[in-house]
């Protein structure tokens, strides 16, 4: 029996869904840097804004699952010793 939550795990579709909202909207994002009117020093820094957005967004998603994975482990080690010491209890055990 798994502690694991039903959502634990993303569809294909979903996954997909992820992947390609996120590819049109940094494209977008791209196309505007480009296509906007300003000096070449302004496209530049939009540019770098983007990349330093884009790299810290994923660098945010890893610390969240891995924060995730930390927890879900823990509690598995606790639930284990729960159970280990429930197993090894004996209510009719005497005190003596």
């Amino acid at each position: 029996m798994t502690n694991q939550p039903s959502s634990a795990s993303n569809t294909a579709a979903f996954f997909a869904m992820s992947g390609i909202s996120f590819a049109v909207s940094l494209t977008g994002l791209l196309i505007a840097v480009l296509y906007i009117d300003a000096d070449p020093w302004a496209k530049a820094f939009l540019a770098l804004g983007t990349l330093f957005l884009v790299t810290s967004t994923f660098t945010l998603a890893k610390c969240v699952r891995d924060n995730q994975e930390n927890a879900s482990v823990t509690h598995r080690i606790d639930q284990a010793r729960v159970d280990r010491l429930l197993a090894e209890h004996d209510p009719f055990r005497s005190v003596s």
